[in-house]
C-alpha cells in the first residue's frame, strides 16, 4: 500500500501558535510526503485573551511549516471556568461546522479529529464528513464525560447523561476510534463502540524532546536555584492535584535543599502563589510561569527529578498524561504522583518512582527515596525512561502507524 500523496484535513480546536502535539503530528505528516490542512480556531489557550496579531475573523488562513491553516471564529476562554468555557467550546463547534465546509474544500481523504478537550471538537468533523463523505479517525486524549465529572467542572448527573448520549452519537459516526491509552477502551466500548474500531494510538513527543547538556552560562541556569530539584511542567489546573505537592513540601522544609520548580500557567496559578506565600515556601517552592515548548528539554536537564502528577479519580486511572512522554524523551528519571496507568508504566519500565494520588507523606517519601540515591541510580532511570519511550512510543514509528490506518481507510492500496 502506498502511504504518501495522502490530502489529510486535521479538525482540531487548538493549534499554532498554541502549543499542542497536534502541532509536530501535522508537520510530521507533511515531511512524509502528505498534503496537511488544519481546521482550527482564532489562538487563546491558554490566557484567555486572543494572541496578538489576531483578530476574531482575522486571519482566516496561514501557512505552518507546510501546513495550511484554515481559522474560523470563536469566542476566547477568557479565565477557563463556567459559561466563559462552555462558549469557547460552543462558538467553536458551531462556526467550525458551518464554515469548515466553506474553507475546506480540497477534496482529502481522511478526517483526523485531535480531542484533547473539548469533544464538541468532533461536530465539525461530522458535518465534513457528511457534505464531502469522508472517513473520520477520532482520537481520543480525554474521556468525556468522565473528565467533566473528575475536574467538577459537571456535577448535575442528567446533564452528564446528556453529555454521554451526545458522545455515543459523536463515536458512533467516526470509522475508528484511536485511544492515547489502553485503559479508555473499557469506558468507550460501553458507549456502543465495538472492539474493532478501537485502535490504541499512543502520544509520542515532539523531536525536540531529547536530552540536553547545556552550558554554563546558558539562561536557564540562573532561574533554578541550587540543590536537589524537583520540577514540574504543565498545566496549572484542578487535575494536577497541586494542594498535595504543597502538603508534600511543607513536610520537607527541614530538607532546604530540596527545591520544588513549577514551569506553567493555568486556571490555578494564582491560587498557588497566594499559596505557596501563605504556607511560607518561598525559598523551596519557586513558580518561573509560562516558557516556550522549545525551552523545555533545556530546563529539564537541570533537573533531578520530573514531576507528574493528578487528582485521585477513576478517570485519571486510566490516562497517562502527555508529559509523561516528554519526561521520557529527555531521559530524566520520573516521579509520579497518580495512580492508575500512567504509574504503572514509570513503575514497569524502572523510569521512576510512583508514590500514588493525594498522599502527600508518600510523596514526600518518595522525594527523600530519590534524593538519598546516588546520581548514578537516577541516571539509569533515566536511561530506562528514554530506552522505553524508543520502544512504545516513538515518533516516526509512530507516524507511520497513523499513514498505514489512514490508508486503510481512505481506500488506498
Amino acid at each position: 500500500m502506498s502511504k504518501s500523496g495522502l490530502k489529510i484535513l486535521i479538525v482540531s480546536q487548538y493549534f499554532w501558535p498554541e502549543d499542542f502535539r497536534i502541532n509536530d503530528l501535522a508537520h510530521g505528516l507533511v515531511r512524509q510526503g502528505h498534503i496537511v490542512e488544519v481546521l482550527t480556531g482564532m489562538p487563546n489557550y491558554p490566557g484567555g485573551k486572543l494572541f496578538p496579531g489576531y483578530r476574531f475573523t482575522r486571519p482566516h488562513q496561514e501557512v505552518f511549516r507546510g501546513v495550511t491553516v484554515k481559522r474560523v471564529p470563536l469566542i476566547p476562554r477568557a479565565k477557563g471556568r463556567g459559561r466563559n468555557l462552555l462558549l469557547n467550546y460552543l462558538s467553536f463547534a458551531l462556526s467550525a461546522s458551518i464554515l469548515g465546509p466553506l474553507r475546506c474544500k480540497n477534496a482529502y481523504d481522511v478526517i483526523f479529529v485531535f480531542e484533547p478537550s473539548p469533544v464538541t471538537v468532533g461536530l465539525p468533523a461530522i458535518v465534513l464528513k457528511k457534505v464531502f463523505r469522508i472517513p473520520i479517525l477520532f482520537w481520543v486524549q480525554d474521556l468525556w464525560p468522565e473528565s467533566l465529572s473528575a475536574t467538577g467542572a459537571i456535577t448535575s448527573k442528567p446533564l452528564l447523561n446528556l453529555v454521554s448520549i451526545f458522545v455515543r452519537f459523536l463515536y458512533r459516526q467516526c470509522d475508528r476510534i484511536l485511544i492515547q491509552s489502553q485503559a479508555f477502551k473499557g469506558p468507550i466500548q460501553s458507549l456502543g463502540v465495538s472492539a474493532g474500531r478501537i485502535t490504541y494510538y499512543p502520544n509520542s513527543a515532539e523531536a525536540l524532546y531529547r536530552p540536553e547538556t547545556i552550558d554554563a552560562a546558558a539562561p536557564e541556569r540562573s532561574q533554578i536555584p541550587g540543590g536537589f530539584i524537583i520540577m514540574f511542567a504543565g498545566n496549572i489546573g484542578e487535575a494536577q492535584d497541586f494542594p498535595t505537592i504543597l502538603k508534600a513540601a511543607e513536610s520537607l522544609k527541614m530538607h532546604p535543599d530540596i527545591h520544588f520548580v513549577i514551569l506553567g500557567d493555568g486556571r490555578k496559578y494564582a491560587w498557588l502563589e497566594s499559596q505557596v506565600a501563605k504556607r511560607d515556601l518561598g525559598t523551596t517552592v519557586h513558580l518561573l510561569g509560562r516558557h516556550s515548548v522549545a525551552s523545555m528539554p533545556r530546563f529539564f536537564s537541570l533537573a533531578d527529578v520530573l514531576l507528574v502528577s493528578l487528582r485521585k479519580d477513576p478517570i485519571f486511572e486510566l490516562t497517562i498524561p502527555s508529559k509523561v512522554q516528554s519526561y521520557m524523551a529527555c531521559g530524566r528519571p520520573i516521579l509520579a504522583a497518580l495512580d492508575g496507568e500512567g504509574a504503572r508504566v514509570i513503575s514497569a519500565t524502572g523510569s521512576g518512582v510512583a508514590c500514588g494520588a493525594e498522599n502527600p507523606h508518600g510523596l514526600a517519601k518518595s522525594i527523600l527515596e530519590l534524593y538519598n540515591m546516588t546520581a548514578n541510580q537516577r541516571e539509569q532511570m533515566g536511561i530506562k525512561a528514554r530506552e522505553y519511550l524508543n520502544a512504545n512510543f516513538e515518533r516516526t514509528l509512530l507516524i507511520e502507524r497513523l499513514e498505514n490506518m489512514m490508508g486503510k481507510l481512505s481506500g488506498g492500496n
